[in-house]
């Protein structure tokens, strides 16, 4: 690493940090300690997930159960979906080819695995471990830090249920808390699905440990903004021994695992088609537009051009941050579902392996516009007085989300 990417690193660190500060509402009170602790805990984190041996052993096995699950996957959608091929010359020789029938069933799969490892005890044992370390790093109450821990395995609505009976409670830095991981985090119901799309792309990868890595970087991250963004030291606790059970059974867990997961796989399905439809409406204008002028001009370009800056200060070379930009710009816009295909989409050479991993990861994350009215939404159901404290907050949630994927991005550049 010479000297250029070093000061490059040293400018991402304090330039990530300095985007945050104008959103702050108090700037004068942020305490640096946390963000301190945020960035500390990362690097820490990316030590351990991807140097430590015994750890890539661990993400290797569960590379091979991956494999397993979308075996098991398939062979579930093609009793329901599949069909034999015939003499028609129509686009698909089954339904499985296709992304409804063939990615989004293993939402709902992942989804049913989820409930049942959280109902037997597997998931909120990991939680409980991320939970506690949070809790004592940012002096955050118990019922934010497992909320915001569990967005890793669970999806950023799902994860409030788990506090449920504390959510009219929290504070408006604890719902900016729990908004920020839920969209900087990408649920494992979804980890699945993505790795479908990206696996040709990254067949050298491990991509599940990278999607976990990722998650699990991205909560201190989560909490380390909303620090930034709102510093104040309410709290708000438990005030019983244990947290309620979210399912009674583990019959119960399949079935509203599996209700749960069908939910999040139309509600991904039905997003794609509005919004790939806006962006070919709003490019035809542009196209229109520009070629009237000599030039092209896309909604892709614009982003490209306004995240560029960010995707440098992620460790990205001048030279392709533009590319990176785009991706960004994208999945922020739009959502990961989009930018991930257009990442897979890319020839060799348009961002080279570090690039592509460093953008990898900074897209890995709920935070898009469609997420903000998703979890003001879900949140609202369950404490209907707070939803104008949830607007406020949105915001700032959809920003330091953002970021915290961004500075996941940055921090793993430095190890790969």
């Amino acid at each position: 690493m010479d000297i250029f990417n070093v000061l490059q690193i040293i400018i991402g660190f304090i330039g990530l940090i300095i985007i945050a500060v104008p959103f702050s509402d108090n700037y004068k009170i942020i305490n640096f300690k946390f963000i301190a602790y945020g960035i500390l805990a990362q690097i820490v984190l990316a030590i351990v997930l991807l140097k430590i041996p015994f750890i890539i052993s661990v993400f290797e096995v569960m590379g091979n159960g991956v494999v397993v699950l979308q075996e098991a996957t398939v062979e579930g959608a093609s009793f329901v979906f599949g069909y034999a091929p015939s003499d028609s010359d129509g686009p698909y020789r089954s339904l499985l080819e296709t992304f409804a029938f063939g990615v989004l069933p293993y939402i709902i799969v992942m989804a049913c695995i989820s409930a049942i490892l959280w109902y037997w005890g597997i998931l909120p044992f990991i939680v409980n471990l991320i939970s506690k370390a949070c809790q004592k790093l940012f002096n955050i109450g118990g019922p934010v830090g497992l909320g915001a821990a569990a967005n890793i395995f669970v999806g950023q609505v799902e994860a409030p249920l788990l506090i449920r009976p504390y959510v009219s409670k929290l504070s408006n830095k604890e719902l900016l808390i729990l908004m920020t991981a839920g969209m900087a985090t990408v649920a494992g119901s979804v980890m699945v699905a993505l790795i479908s799309i990206l696996e040709a792309s990254f067949s050298d990868e491990n991509l599940i440990q990278h999607f976990i890595t990722a998650s699990i970087l991205s909560v201190p991250a989560a909490i380390m903004y909303a620090n930034i963004m709102i510093p104040s030291n309410e709290i708000t606790d438990f005030n019983e021994n244990k947290v309620p059970k979210v399912y009674k059974s583990t019959m119960d867990a399949v079935t509203r695992g599996t209700s749960d997961g069908t939910s999040i796989a139309v509600s991904v399905g039905t997003i794609l088609i509005a919004v790939i439809a806006l962006v070919y409406i709003v490019n035809s204008f542009l196209g229109l537009i520009s070629f009237q002028f000599g030039f092209d001009l896309s909604i892709e370009i614009i982003l490209g051009y306004l995240f560029a800056p960010i995707a440098w200060l992620m460790g990205i070379p001048w030279s392709e941050a533009i590319i990176a930009g785009e991706l960004l710009g994208i999945k922020t816009t739009l959502n990961e579902f989009v930018a991930y295909p257009g990442l897979a989409a890319l020839e060799n050479g348009e961002l080279s392996d570090k690039s592509k991993l460093i953008t990898f990861y900074s897209l890995c994350g709920f935070a898009n516009l469609s997420s903000v009215g998703i979890l003001i939404s879900g949140i609202t159901a369950m404490a209907p007085e707070r939803k104008d404290d949830l607007i406020n907050v949105s915001f700032k949630a959809l920003i330091g989300a953002t970021l915290a994927s961004c500075m996941t991005g940055l921090i793993v550049g430095i190890f790969i």
